[in-house]
């Protein structure tokens, strides 16, 4: 009897779509261990192709979908309801907002509140852009991490809502959202598979870039805490490791596991702003800088959202804008997968507007408190974080001496460690669940991958990371990672809203007749 379960169990598993991406990640993840220095260059070539020549592409499907956002919201799209039409959402809307909002910010939130600011100040595009440098620094990092890119994942996240509460589609991927558009014979033929090993890619992309970026302060935490003399490399390694191993617990008990260490990680998360809004001893400035960063960014938001730099003076716009969509865009994979099966009983305007209230919201707060804290001491003249970060070039350095600056700054160490192990926990519970789903031909509303298949996955999404912190890639050569895998996938998004728009319009018509 469990060899048929276990034979029946193998039939059901697409292992074109699972074998293929776990065969490139392993050349990709081998080539960047023996050829460092090749892979780099080789990888730096293809992101000056993609992030530079064809950069525009990335800005109008960014200012596109946050304007569908918004005609979704307030239009008669807005009244579905994912579900039943009586249904109730089955998660508070803090619960819910809990899991959505550290399914979709991994522990690189953390990373960049604090001196992301940093590295616009020393940008001279900053300085082009006339007044204060401090005043323009602040105002960068909540337009990338905010509007934007959150309508990436709030538009995606109501389509594949609807695909799986509305329309009750028993295959869950990227190319059976792009059904209504693409037809059947596409949708489950090559085409279709073409679609879907682009997503896993760009998902295991996405994966390399947020656990390259942020776990080596991890590492430099610990051998500040414990005064361990190994390398930064080799700290990265273990944690990469140790981190796997909590996901992998967390996702193997399930929605409950999820749900207790999201919400765990948002107590920790905004206690951390409280700590250092009420006892860094720069209250006032964070509150007011925040504010005037604020409107500053609203302002100026369309000028914002469209400037190239045609002449090419500074290519601002291609190393960071084009890049945070990019970056962004990757992990449409599987954070608005997650979302739109969570969101299950909300209507569209609720998952939306509730997205950018609690997603949006939390962005927003955790740099305008972590980042104005270090940037009021550089206004005052208590510190000089931009002439370390000059001197040194390194972040994580930078990050250090920022913490340290602070009151109990032993505590606050501490604090950051665990809020940042259980962001990367909970972030990659979505992901290696949605990597799961993506593996079975076909799969039930409310059915649940195997165990099997899902360590797989836990274990596989380890990989390209730890390559890339082996091979020391550049922060550049990191993100490049993300731009490369973007292009395909704004190509998909574009097929899915689409689709969404055209069946949803059906569905509409249909309840009206009954």
């Amino acid at each position: 009897m469990g060899n048929t379960t276990n034979v029946a169990e193998k039939n059901r598993i697409d292992w074109l779509i699972t074998l293929v991406p776990f065969i490139l990640i392993m050349v990709l993840a081998v080539y960047l261990f023996i050829f460092p220095e090749q892979a780099n260059a080789v990888i730096a070539q293809v992101r000056f192709f993609f992030g530079d020549t064809l950069g525009s592409y990335y800005l109008i499907i960014g200012l596109g979908v946050l304007i569908i956002s918004l005609y979704l919201s307030f239009s008669e799209y807005g009244k579905i309801v994912l579900g039943k039409q009586d249904e109730k959402p089955k998660y508070s809307f803090f619960t819910w907002g809990s899991m959505m909002f550290t399914c979709g910010l991994a522990a690189d939130i953390l990373f960049y509140s604090f001196a992301e600011w940093v590295m616009y100040a020393t940008n001279p595009h900053i300085a082009e852009m006339g007044g204060d440098v401090t005043e323009w620094a602040g105002v960068f990092p909540l337009f990338h991490w905010s509007f934007i890119p959150w309508s990436f994942y709030l538009v995606l996240a109501v389509a594949f809502g609807f695909m799986l509460h509305c329309r009750k589609r028993d295959r869950q991927r990227y190319s059976e959202a792009c059904l209504p558009v693409i037809g059947e014979k596409h949708a489950h033929g090559l085409l279709g598979r073409i679609i879907d090993l682009f997503a896993l890619f760009a998902l295991l992309a996405g994966t390399a870039t947020t656990f390259s970026v942020a776990t080596p302060l991890m590492a430099e935490i610990i051998v500040t805490l414990f005064g361990i003399t190994l390398s930064r490399t080799a700290v990265t390694i273990i944690i990469l490791l140790l981190t796997c191993a909590v996901y992998t617990y967390a996702v193997l008990h399930g929605f409950k596991g999820i749900s207790f260490l999201a919400k765990l990680c948002i107590y920790m998360f905004f206690g951390l702003q409280i700590v250092v809004l009420l006892f860094g001893g720069e209250g006032r400035f964070i509150i007011e800088n925040g504010v005037q960063s604020l409107g500053k960014m609203v302002q100026e938001f369309i000028s914002l959202s469209t400037y190239t730099d045609p002449a090419r003076t500074n290519s601002f716009p291609q190393d960071w804008t084009i890049y945070y969509w990019a970056y962004w865009m990757v992990w449409c994979i599987a954070a608005p997968f997650f979302i739109g099966n969570i969101s299950r009983g909300r209507t569209i305007k609720q998952t939306i507007l509730g997205g950018y209230i609690f997603g949006v919201g939390s962005t927003i707060s955790s740099f305008i408190v972590l980042g104005n804290y270090s940037l009021g001491l550089q206004t005052a003249g208590t510190q000089d974080f931009i002439a370390q970060y000059e001197a040194s070039g390194d972040l994580y350095e930078l990050i250090m001496n920022i913490i340290h600056s602070m009151p109990g700054s032993g505590l606050i160490l501490v604090w950051i460690l665990l809020c940042m192990i259980f962001f990367y926990a909970t972030s990659f519970d979505s992901i290696a669940y949605t990597a799961a789903c993506y593996s079975y031909k076909k799969l039930e509303e409310d059915e649940k991958p195997s165990t099997m298949i899902t360590l797989l996955w836990c274990i596989l999404l380890i990989v390209l990371p730890i390559a890339l912190v082996f091979s020391e890639s550049s922060m550049n050569n990191i993100q490049s990672v993300s731009i490369i895998s973007a292009f395909p996938i704004g190509i998909i998004m574009i097929l899915m809203i689409w689709s969404f728009l055209k069946d949803s319009k059906k569905y509409i018509k249909e309840n009206k007749e009954k």
